[in-house]
């Protein structure tokens, strides 16, 4: 594609029978507070699973890359932590690194949870943006939970757009569900009209950027954070320590070994972890398998390693090994 005169089609020449439209690319950054749906707002829109999600706050750690392409756009989609008030260094560097993303992007999407009234988080991320220098768009997420109230619930984020008297802003607000798709296509459509005219910055079907080893090591974590309660999920970590070719074949396919470390900070996580008899372990090693098997279109062994490092999560030497670098 001539990046001079992009047109609506990627690879599709223009054959003159009307006015081109420019084809249009650029990057969007994901902001809100932590559990507002960010993630699975991300796999819904580009139809598969390039983020992993859960019921528990602060499940996002790095800022994801996921690549949504359309006859029309490519959007680079960042995936942020959520923006929350930090107890500790990895707290801190992933606010810091979701406030970073904001001055790197073409447009900025705030997520909020349309099924609860505005409230002093939502105005705080609000007051952070109002001088943003991109548009900014503000998704109504979980509107598949809201019923008569819809409107009114609108209203209180409305009013709190417009509440400041040195700042008030208008922002577009879009309805939707991240979980069964609704208001998505028009939320992008909207989206990739606000961005600027660009040729195609990635292959039109890449999904992702993140490495491989990342993805296995957030797949890992997501079975933790599912399968786990209490404060086990936040003071946990995975490093992969070895992707290799294993001999021998199943059904046909190339087999693939990933040997994994997780990180506690307590025995006594090490032990909730483990699980009676080594359970616990087994069920996490189970989910996450299946669900590299996926990645690597095969089958593959997994064998997992629990490692207490106490306080990990304030160490800079510790964070900086696992990539929480806060830039």
């Amino acid at each position: 594609m001539d990046p001079s005169t992009p047109t609506a089609s990627p690879g599709q020449p223009d054959d003159g029978s009307s006015e081109a439209v420019p084809f249009r690319s650029g990057f969007v950054a994901l902001i809100g507070r932590p559990n507002v749906g960010k993630s699975t707002l991300l796999n819904q829109l580009v139809g598969q699973k390039v983020a992993i999600t859960s019921p528990v706050a602060q499940t996002t750690r790095n800022r994801l890359r996921a690549i949504l392409t359309t006859p029309a756009a490519q959007l680079i989609l960042l995936d942020t932590p959520g923006i929350h008030k930090p107890h500790h260094l990895l707290g801190e560097r992933l606010v810091q690194s979701a406030r970073g993303a904001i001055g790197e992007v073409d447009v900025v999407l705030l997520l909020v949870d349309a099924s609860q009234p505005a409230g002093r988080g939502d105005g705080f991320i609000i007051d952070l943006l109002r001088h943003c220098r991109v548009p900014v768009h503000v998704a109504l997420n979980k509107s598949d939970r809201v019923g008569a109230d819809a409107e009114d619930l609108a209203a209180t984020y409305r009013e709190m757009l417009a509440a400041a008297d040195d700042r008030p802003v208008a922002w577009p607000l879009h309805p939707c569900s991240a979980l069964n798709g609704d208001g998505c296509q028009a939320l992008v459509e909207a989206l990739a009209a606000d961005l600027p005219a660009g040729p195609l910055l990635y292959p039109a079907d890449t999904v992702s950027d993140q490495p491989e080893q990342l993805l296995l090591a957030e797949l890992i974590r997501e079975q933790v954070l599912t399968l786990t309660r209490e404060e086990v999920p936040h003071s946990v970590a995975v490093r992969i320590e070895r992707i290799v070719e294993d001999e021998g074949k199943v059904k046909g396919k190339e087999r693939t070994a990933v040997l994994a470390t997780v990180l506690v900070e307590r025995s006594s996580q090490k032990g909730i972890l483990i699980g009676k008899g080594g359970q616990m372990l087994k069920a996490i090693g189970q989910g996450a398998r299946l669900q590299m098997q996926k990645v690597f279109d095969g089958p593959v062994y997994l064998e997992l390693f629990v490692k207490v490092v106490p306080n990990w999560r304030s160490h800079p030497g510790r964070l900086a090994e696992l990539g929480y670098r806060g830039d």
